[in-house]
């Protein structure tokens, strides 16, 4: 890919609908900056549970459609961030969702969370060379919650920042780069305890029941975030994304469900722990932008 924007900003996900949800505000502000976003998602999300039930025959235990149909919602939620360069880690359908933790599905020969990371890193190795993007954004090792695919996408993503830094790796994938940042997906404790007091106080009825700061992926003590990035100018960007992964979110004003229909705050400011690089600011302070010194 030839001229680039100066600054390139890379996700890894496990399914669509992952990156609206952990990342939806950050990647709306960046694309609108002009940075270049590029999205991998790591499966088609087959396995996921579906929440409107004219949508239910689309599920992997009738007509197994459920991957073709998120496809779709994932374009129409990357339309809503405007970002353009979104793709599916070789290609859609390469790698199938795994299911949760200790299912049956993890074993499926075509399940991501049964191949072996070498074998799957190349793929990204490729995006990364042609792509040259400074700063990746992926999950902490174990999946922000322990989903397989969420572990296996945050052991491809960090493999393969690796070899596409090493010049005698596979030269026929490009040039080697070396990704200047790396950063987990996390949530502060704190954050997430105001959310939720949000949440009882102003919504009670919106949902059935109210889920557990336990069910946030990435929540960890304050004093581990190292950027936070102010995403209030893109909450509806944000929000409209979600939307659109219809069959996985249901969307009550500054608040969320999964299938489980118990309610979460959306965050509009995004936060992260810098895993890899050097931060741009001093220690102690938290960086407001993921870019903060790279050289460009």
């Amino acid at each position: 890919m030839k001229d680039l924007p100066a600054r390139r900003l890379l996700l890894v996900h496990a399914h669509p609908d992952d990156e609206s949800i952990n990342n939806g505000a950050t990647m709306a502000r960046y694309a609108a900056e002009g940075v270049h976003v590029t999205l991998v998602t790591c499966t088609m999300g087959e396995e996921g549970e579906v929440i409107p039930g004219d949508l239910a025959h689309l599920a992997p235990d009738r007509d197994d459609r459920l991957g073709q149909h998120r496809v779709g919602e994932l374009a129409a939620a990357m339309k809503e961030l405007g970002v353009e360069d979104y793709r599916f880690l070789g290609g859609a359908g390469r790698f199938r969702d795994s299911g949760m933790m200790g299912l049956p599905q993890n074993r499926r020969p075509d399940a991501f969370w049964n191949t072996e990371v070498d074998e799957a890193a190349p793929y990204l190795v490729e995006v990364i060379r042609s792509v040259r993007p400074q700063v990746m954004i992926t999950y902490d090792p174990q999946g922000g919650y322990g989903h397989p695919d969420h572990i296996q996408a945050h052991r491809v993503a960090m493999r393969s920042a690796e070899l596409a830094a090493e010049p005698a790796f596979r030269r026929d994938l490009g040039d080697a780069h070396t990704i200047a940042k790396v950063y987990w997906n996390r949530v502060p404790r704190t954050v997430a305890e105001e959310g939720f007091a949000r949440l009882r106080e102003t919504a009670v009825g919106s949902f059935p029941g109210i889920a557990d700061i336990g069910d946030i992926p990435g929540v960890v003590d304050d004093s581990e975030i190292t950027a936070e990035i102010d995403g209030s100018a893109y909450a509806e960007r944000k929000a409209a994304a979600m939307r659109a992964h219809a069959t996985q979110i249901a969307v009550d004003g500054p608040f969320f469900a999964l299938s489980n229909d118990l309610g979460q705050p959306i965050f509009t400011a995004e936060y992260y722990q810098l895993a890899a690089g050097e931060p741009g600011v001093p220690a102690g302070q938290r960086e407001r932008d993921l870019f903060a010194g790279v050289a460009l």
